[in-house]
């Protein structure tokens, strides 16, 4: 299963929100109350690069996960572009590769 951060904007109040899922699903907006907003656009975070330390770590997150990313590592290397690359080789067409540090 995939992870999403998901951006939302209600029809009814002009709220901008964003939430993370396990899809790229219908929200509920959290000033009013309207219910099954779609998102206006999702950023796919299945597999990131975080900085760990002096590290720059490819992580995944699994099949299975579904209220959390629960994210494990692939492989650690010693640069962001070592990193990014891996992910790259490694998926295909991976287009986007999210730094997960800027949504926290």
């Amino acid at each position: 299963m995939a992870w999403f951060l998901n951006h939302y904007s209600c029809d009814r109040c002009g709220e901008d929100w964003t939430d993370e899922w396990s899809c790229m699903c219908d929200d509920d907006c959290p000033e009013c109350g309207a219910r099954h907003m779609s998102p206006n656009e999702s950023d796919d975070l299945t597999h990131i690069v975080e900085q760990h330390g002096d590290r720059f770590v490819a992580l995944r997150s699994p099949e299975g996960a579904e209220h959390s990313p629960d994210y494990f590592e692939l492989a650690s290397f010693s640069t962001r572009s070592e990193a990014e690359n891996y992910l790259t080789n490694r998926m295909g067409s991976f287009s986007q590769l999210i730094d997960l540090g800027k949504f926290m």
